[in-house]
């Protein structure tokens, strides 16, 4: 069965220059299914801000035949050996909504034991270019609203020349995630989410676009000295 696995590293700035230009992860890596190499942002922060983009932070979002195949890509390969110092979570498939292009999203889906487990959401997409401006109007209140929600344990965006936006979140559990995505939550403007989604489907902002749901499975590493962002259940 087909695992997900979503990785935090900081590398040095220069590689993490080339990398915004290209990806330290081959296509023809043995069990990868396929691979998304971002750059970390700031959830809510300021356009044009230092705390915005974070060049030496950056994301993996991958996809693996199986944890054996991820397991020896860690542990065998130059990349594999600096992610595995950060931190990653490592997830199995529950749901989708959209499509998006390399990921083969399995026929078979796990199962939360009930509405209070956690839950990791990821959403990445394909940006229209003209669409930006109305994206960013629309989107950062969202990530202000995801950013803060009491609900998340961990929470950021990432980005990929020249079109890849991407935001993942750890719920502390599937019901505070849901409240959040219909705007039933109980803090200011609860409704933000909602009304972005009632615009992109207005009008796209996306060539495609996807958000999907997993369980989390298993936790390594740390980022920014934690560790343990998955609650207990």
């Amino acid at each position: 069965m087909s695992i997900f696995s979503y990785h935090l590293a900081e590398i040095p700035f220069f590689e993490a220059i080339r990398g915004i230009f290209s990806t330290p992860i081959s296509k023809n890596t043995k069990g990868l299914i396929h691979s998304e190499y971002m750059t970390v942002m700031t959830l809510g922060s300021p356009i044009i801000s230092t705390s915005r983009v974070l060049i030496g932070q950056v994301a993996v979002f991958a996809q693996w035949e199986n944890e054996i195949a991820l397991q020896n890509y860690l542990e065998q390969t130059s990349f594999g050996k600096i992610l595995a110092k950060g931190w990653h979570v490592r997830l199995t498939f529950i749901r989708e909504w959209g499509k998006f292009s390399g990921f083969k999203i399995p026929q078979h889906k796990d199962k939360l034991e009930s509405p209070n487990s956690p839950v990791v959401a990821v959403t990445i997409a394909r940006m229209k270019p003209f669409a930006v401006p109305r994206f960013i109007h629309w989107g950062r209140p969202v990530e202000k609203l995801v950013r803060d929600h009491p609900g998340t344990t961990l929470s950021l965006a990432s980005v990929k020349f020249p079109n890849t936006v991407s935001t993942f979140s750890i719920w502390k559990t599937e019901k505070e995630m849901t409240d959040m995505v219909h705007g039933h939550s109980a803090v200011e403007k609860p409704k933000r989410h909602n009304a972005a989604m009632k615009e992109r489907e207005r009008k796209d902002f996306h060539f495609e676009f996807t958000t999907l749901r997993f369980k989390p499975i298993a936790e390594f590493g740390t980022w920014k000295g934690q560790s343990n962002y998955i609650p207990k259940t």
